[in-house]
Parts: structure tokens; sequence; C-alpha cells
């Protein structure tokens, strides 16, 4: 076992622990949240919502969780489904190497287990893209098993009673708070436990506007009792994402179809279909792929540039358009719209491209920068 105080980190005795697990499990029996995949103990579903909620609201996730179950209700289902039918029930929830991963990890299941769930917390951590938390909150909710399921919701609760003096921000400082659940959890409750952990954090002890005076924890918080909320937990900042200008090409056809390209790199998209997109410091002798970044920028022209590359005579029309933004992680792109209609030439054999009508739209993933690109070109349009 970890060696907290190595750590600065001095844990309560045993009676003390007890009075915490039932003053933090009391509370979360009278304030849980009517969650769908609480209501199930079926590891198939929690892993889905588990994967779902990284990174993402719980508002948010809920239609997305009901519908994936619907349409991929077994791993057997998850582990054949063709790629544009998964990448299509995640649209827009974004992060896509998860639903890729699951994939993989139904995949293996189907495999080595048979088609069913592990029950052991190293087997379920052995699965593609199930890292030490999804793999207890899973083991802990799905089995009863006590594994700590050790988020950033559940270091921010952890580092305000505690005052660990750790940034919870640095990969290696989660083993002190695993390390600490370990010995916290409820191991008659360890599920509950670990969802109540969760609720707290996500609410009354948010990062942004917390209100620590509501905790049903208080008396146990170390930050709380000592006036030191404002200084837990540490983090450093997140850097910028940095700024990458594109031109969105809004081309049709005489049949007004639109021009659609499927992303076939392994970076960023890969999958999805998108209008073309030319990076605006892309070298008109270099083929740019879709979504590639240039490694040398320089300004060319990019209509012609977009001639180069996809073999069209395109008639380009003067309106304009919002301009579009969205933010990745590490990357913030910008994205200028320019509408063009074909009237001659050939698309090259190279590139996945088709002509979509929009009534057809919907049986292609878009990611959220294409959902945003549509929206900039109708807005524009329906002003007319």
């Amino acid at each position: 076992m970890l060696d907290l105080k190595k750590y600065g980190v001095t844990m309560w005795e045993e009676e003390k622990i007890k009075s915490f697990r039932k003053a933090l499990l009391d509370w979360y029996d009278a304030n849980k949240r009517d969650l769908p995949w609480r209501r199930t103990r079926d590891p198939y579903a929690i892993w889905v919502s588990e994967i779902m909620l990284q990174q993402t609201r719980v508002d948010t996730v809920i239609p997305y969780y009901e519908r994936f179950l619907h349409h991929l209700p077994t791993i057997r289902d998850l582990a054949v489904a063709e790629e544009e039918v998964i990448l299509k029930l995640w649209e827009g929830l974004g992060y896509y190497s998860r639903v890729r991963n699951m994939q993989k990890a139904a995949q293996q299941m189907v495999e080595q287990f048979d088609g069913q769930f592990p029950r052991t917390y190293e087997e379920i951590a052995s699965l593609k893209g199930i890292g030490p938390y999804t793999a207890g909150a899973i083991a802990s909710i799905a089995f009863d098993l006590p594994e700590p399921a050790v988020d950033g919701n559940v270091m921010r609760v952890l580092s305000r009673l505690f005052e660990v003096n750790h940034d919870i921000g640095v990969p290696a400082n989660r083993k002190i708070f695993q390390g600490m659940m370990d010995i916290l959890i409820d191991p008659d409750r360890p599920g509950d436990f670990n969802q109540a952990l969760m609720d707290l954090g996500s609410d009354i002890e948010a990062p942004v506007n917390p209100r620590p005076e509501d905790s049903p924890v208080k008396a146990f918080s170390a930050a709380y009792l000592n006036g030191t909320m404002g200084k837990y937990p540490i983090k450093a900042p997140k850097k910028k994402p940095v700024p990458v200008a594109y031109q969105g090409m809004i081309i049709r056809n005489q049949h007004n179809e639109f021009l659609l390209e499927k992303n076939q790199s392994s970076q960023l998209l890969a999958g999805f279909w998108s209008f073309p997109l030319l990076e605006k410091g892309a070298v008109l002798d270099k083929q740019v792929s879709l979504f590639e970044v240039a490694e040398e920028p320089v300004q060319p022209d990019t209509r012609q540039s977009f001639t180069d590359q996809y073999g069209l005579i395109v008639d380009w029309q003067d309106e304009e358009f919002s301009p579009v933004q969205h933010i990745f992680s590490h990357r913030k792109w910008l994205i200028d719209l320019t509408e063009g209609i074909a009237t001659a030439g050939s698309l090259p054999a190279d590139r996945e491209l088709k002509w979509v009508a929009v009534v057809d739209f919907h049986s292609y993933p878009f990611a959220k920068p294409q959902q945003k690109m549509w929206e900039s070109y109708l807005a524009t349009k329906n002003k007319k």
C-alpha cells in the first residue's frame, strides 16, 4: 500500500472514516440523480455511459446513451458494427477515439471472453481504451468490487478534504488519490460511494462556483475548516489551443448536390465526412489531405489550390458567410467559408469524394466542425 505520509497526507482513523462514509452515502441516497445508467447493473451499459461521460456533460450524454444502446444493445452488436454506424451514433460527442477504442474492446471481449463482460478489475483494465478510472467505475458499480474510480471530480473533493499539496493535473500524482481512495472506499457499497463522490465533485464542489457550505461532508473538510478552499485543488492552467486557419469549400454541382470528402488520414476526425477544407498555409504543389496541417506555411490562393487538388472548374460565388470556430483540446480551428458551383472537371481518384444531396446528409457521419459550417451556410441562405 502506498505510504501517503510520504506525500504529506495523513489519513483519518477508522471511526472517522466510517462516519465520513455514512455522511456521504446518506446524502447520496437522498439526493442522487435519476439517470438511465443508474437503473441497470449491466456492465456493458455502464461502460457505454462511463466512456460517453468523459469530457461530456450528463444532460448531453443521455440521448446519445439511449440511442447507442437502442442500435447496439450488446457487446457483439458493437463488435461487428460498421465504422460509419458507430461514428454516426457518436456524431457531435467529440473525442472520437473513444468510440473506436470501444469497438476494439468489444472485439476483444468476443475473442477473449466469449462476448461477455469480464468480471475482475484486472481483466476489465486489460480492454482497449479502459484506464484505471473506468475500470474502477465498472468493477464497483456493476460487480460491487471495492475498486476506486478516481476522476477529476474525486481528486478535487479529496484535495479539499485533506489539503493535498500536489497538482491534480499531473498524471504521476494520480497514485496519491488512488491510495487515499483505497482506504476511504466503502467495502459494502463501493459503486454508490464512487458515484457519490463524483456527484459531489461535479455539483456542490464543482470547479466553478462551488458551494462548500452545502457539502454533506464539510465537517470533514480541512480546506473548509481552515478557510483554504480557494487554494485547492492545486492545478496548473492548461495551455491555450493553437489557432489554425482553414478555408471551407462549399461546392455544389448543377444537380444541387454538395461535394463531401471522407477524411482518410489516421489523424484528427478520421472517417468523418466534410466539405473540403484547405489550410490557408497549404503549399500549392503539396497534396494536403483533409484536416492536415502544412509544415511550411505560405499564403496561396485557396481557390486555385482547390482547383489544382480537386480537378474541378468552379464558378465562385461572392456571398459572405459567418466564419466558424471550433476548439479541440489542443487546437482551435478558424474556418472561413467560400461557395462555388462546379461547372466542369472530374474528381481525382486518390480521394474519397461524393456528390451528396441534402436529403441524404443524414447517412453520413459529420463531426462538429462540419455541422457548424452547414449551419453557417444555411443561416446566410435563409436570410434571402
